[in-house]
């Protein structure tokens, strides 16, 4: 599981969603990013009622640094597998280049994106139980037009998984920290978007969300 070698991670298999990863996910999820969540950054966290725990989704946010994706499974609360771009796993930080490896997320080429990466989202959502994650800004962003040009990618793949898309906003990042209680952070869940709609009112709706509520 553990094995960071080089590797295309853009295909990855059942195999590497499986009980050993699951129980790795979910003991990293309570007893590492749920403390840093709620005592490094006070995270205050709104809308649980808008998420069925029966139901597996597309959960989706603003993207403002690397703790977003810690962040969006404090929400899911359960497995998530993360679109992430190719450049991380090349890294000069170890360790985000091991948690990124090491926690399921594969990998996508944001100018050519390939088939690998296609078939491994089939195969998530065919053969696991894990939810899926994405950042439909494609990037970090701090400022400026937030929600412009947003790609409809997102869309794509919650049609294809047949999965709703939950929106969530995270408000309040000013940098990050090592000092407990200093930061405030809220994690704003919104209403599913059902993935049966046409392509353009989804990233509307998407984009309304954010546009309200982040802050």
């Amino acid at each position: 599981m553990f094995n960071i070698k080089k590797r295309d991670y853009n295909r990855r298999y059942p195999k590497d969603y499986g009980l050993i990863r699951t129980v790795y996910i979910t003991l990293f999820l309570w007893f590492v990013v749920w403390p840093a969540a709620f005592l490094w950054y006070t995270a205050k966290i709104t809308g649980w009622k808008n998420i069925d725990r029966k139901k597996r989704y597309v959960y989706t946010s603003n993207h403002q640094s690397y703790i977003d994706a810690p962040l969006i499974s404090v929400v899911a609360n359960a497995p998530v597998a993360y679109m992430a771009k190719k450049e991380l796993y090349e890294h000069k930080n170890p360790l985000i280049r091991f948690l990124v490896i090491s926690l399921g997320a594969y990998s996508v080429d944001r100018e050519n994106p390939e088939k690998a990466t296609l078939k491994t989202i089939i195969d998530i959502v065919k053969h696991t139980k894990w939810n899926l994650g994405m950042f439909p800004q494609g990037k970090q962003i701090l400022e400026g037009e937030k929600f412009k040009d947003i790609k409809p990618g997102f869309v794509s793949i919650a049609k294809l998984a047949k999965m709703d898309i939950v929106p969530i906003a995270i408000c309040n990042f000013t940098g990050y920290t090592w000092i407990p209680f200093k930061k405030h952070l809220t994690l704003k869940i919104g209403k599913p978007i059902s993935y049966e709609l046409p392509e353009e009112e989804i990233v509307k709706q998407w984009v309304d969300y954010m546009e309200e509520n982040v802050e």
